[in-house]
């Protein structure tokens, strides 16, 4: 069993900056892969961004690379998404995810998720 709580939302101008963070609890957290999804209202969930249990793999939607930066500490439980130059379009509801690397395109592919943080951003 995995439980994770994300933070770090808010309202924030068009071109600022946000860090998201995903807490977890239980101990096989380690194991899992992780995703970043988002949600915009009248839209479909869609991964943002995934890593690997190691770190050592990430992968990203095309909306948000090279603006975006998923990182992990297996130490602390933490996972983080930092978003840099945040677009209107980026206004969603993110949430974070545990699964598998090899499912991590589909919200299929995560046997746990948080209950949500709300990004929004204005132009």
């Amino acid at each position: 069993q995995v439980q994770l709580v994300e933070s770090g939302g808010g309202l924030v101008q068009a071109g600022g900056s946000l860090r998201l963070s995903c807490t977890a609890s239980g101990r096989t957290f380690s194991t899992y892969a992780m995703g970043w999804f988002r949600q915009a209202p009248g839209k479909e969930r869609s991964l943002v961004a995934a890593i690997s249990w190691t770190g050592g793999s990430t992968d990203y939607a095309d909306s948000v690379k090279g603006r975006f930066t998923i990182s992990r500490d297996n130490a602390k439980k933490l996972v983080y998404l930092q978003m840099n130059s945040l677009k209107p379009e980026d206004t969603a509801v993110y949430y974070c995810a545990a699964g598998r690397w090899s499912g991590r395109y589909s919200s299929d592919g995560y046997d746990y998720w948080g209950q949500g943080t709300q990004v929004t951003v204005s132009s």
